[in-house]
């Protein structure tokens, strides 16, 4: 169970993404969460940084699909402006909505990264799928109250995967 717990690599945010190093690895698509991954959960649109760094992936040949457990109007009112294509109430760490992001990337398990700010969500999720997964330090510390009682337990989650040296940690 803790395996599926282990991101492939764990950065700062996701500017700290080597995206030669993803291209060099054959990865052609990137699902990413939304809520304190792309931006604080309570910001509606997206940054001029990171509308850049979208522009910047896109132009490197990746393809990107946002994947939330929030809903519709939340993740289509911030994604639609971005044109990217975007599964809403996700349920993550089920795999459906992973593998409905990949039918949209039109791209293969080992061809796609998962990017996301929780263990028990986008790393669990991408993991059980055999995705490449990548964490990130969340946008925010203001978040939604569930949240915050998962954020408690993945808080002593990462401290002992720290300590046993499991956490491939990249600044």
């Amino acid at each position: 169970m803790l395996k599926r717990l282990i991101p492939s690599l764990y950065v700062q945010s996701i500017f700290h993404i080597d995206l030669d190093a993803l291209r060099a690895q054959g990865v052609k698509g990137i699902i990413t969460d939304l809520d304190n991954t792309l931006v604080s959960w309570d910001s509606p649109y997206a940054t001029p940084k990171l509308t850049s760094w979208l522009d910047d992936v896109r132009d490197r040949g990746f393809k990107v699909c946002i994947v939330s457990n929030n809903k519709q109007v939340r993740v289509e009112e911030f994604a639609r402006p971005l044109q990217l294509p975007s599964i809403y109430e996700a349920r993550k760490p089920i795999r459906k909505s992973f593998r409905r992001a990949l039918e949209i990337l039109g791209t293969k398990p080992q061809e796609t990264v998962v990017v996301g700010d929780q263990i028990f969500t986008d790393v669990m999720g991408g993991n059980r799928m055999g995705l490449y997964t990548i964490l990130v330090v969340p946008v925010a510390t203001k978040e939604w109250v569930g949240t915050k009682v998962l954020r408690a337990v993945e808080r002593i989650v990462l401290g002992r995967l720290r300590k046993r040296g499991m956490i491939p940690w990249e600044d």
